[in-house]
């Protein structure tokens, strides 16, 4: 069995597409994966899930399953304003995601699947809690490697060694960086940050996908995830070896 979490540096940043090519790649390969979002926020109270693409109540699991056609798909809690989880279930007046729980339920899994990939909320240390557990701590409770998932411009650079530093006081290992929309036309910016991201991930690898990935139709999305995202750390991403 294997636990990866798919985090980032920031909101936006390709999280969910990143995890999507993921999941196919090992549905691809026959093995039994589950995708986990421990909390989706943002999404309108009535809508359930398999909102259509582009519908404003079309979830994080919703995307992934279009892309990756994996159905193994469990959302633990569901807030309806696009904020943090913790802010979500209180602005809500809904309890908060329970990480404690949230780590047995994936374990659980863990124990029947081959691969179970965890799409974190935001960043690193968004706050799931009032008392301000966060992705990070879900991943040292299940001795998880996190995958961190960034932008390509300028910022990315700051934003990018933040979360590896803060992964490394943590004890967090790191599995891999991924850019999760590399530009068509890269500009100056990008073409820069592209060699000192490789110099930030290090051992673990960069990789990207590119912008528009998630407008692919199931197999084009295949296809592409697996062009760009083969070349990743085997030891840490056994679902590419």
């Amino acid at each position: 069995m294997s636990i990866l979490i798919v985090s980032g540096t920031g909101t936006g940043v390709g999280k969910t597409i990143v995890t999507a090519a993921l999941a196919a790649l090992a549905a691809e390969r026959g093995e039994r994966v589950a995708v986990v979002k421990p909390a989706q926020t943002g999404i309108p109270a009535g809508f359930a899930a398999g909102s259509p693409a582009g519908s404003p109540a079309e979830s994080d699991l919703d995307t992934v399953r279009r892309l990756s056609g994996v159905t193994d798909l469990h959302e633990l809690a569901r807030f309806p304003d696009p904020l943090s989880p913790e802010a979500a279930a209180r602005t809500a007046g809904l309890p908060p995601l329970d990480l404690t729980v949230a780590a047995r339920h994936i374990a659980n899994l863990a124990a029947t699947r081959q691969q179970v990939i965890v799409e974190g909320a935001g960043g690193l240390l968004v706050r799931y809690d009032p008392a301000g557990g966060t992705i990070a701590d879900l991943a040292r409770m299940l001795d998880a490697p996190v995958l961190v998932v960034t932008q390509a411009g300028l910022g990315t650079l700051n934003h990018t060694a933040l979360t590896l530093e803060a992964m490394s006081a943590r004890g967090i290992a790191l599995a891999a960086v991924v850019i999760g929309s590399w530009p068509a036309d890269p500009g100056l910016a990008e073409r820069s940050n592209l060699a000192d991201l490789a110099t930030l991930a290090g051992p673990a690898g960069l990789s990207r996908l590119p912008e528009g990935a998630g407008q692919l139709a199931r197999d084009e999305f295949l296809a592409t995830a697996r062009k760009y995202l083969i070349g990743l750390t085997a030891t840490v991403l056994p679902i590419l070896i």
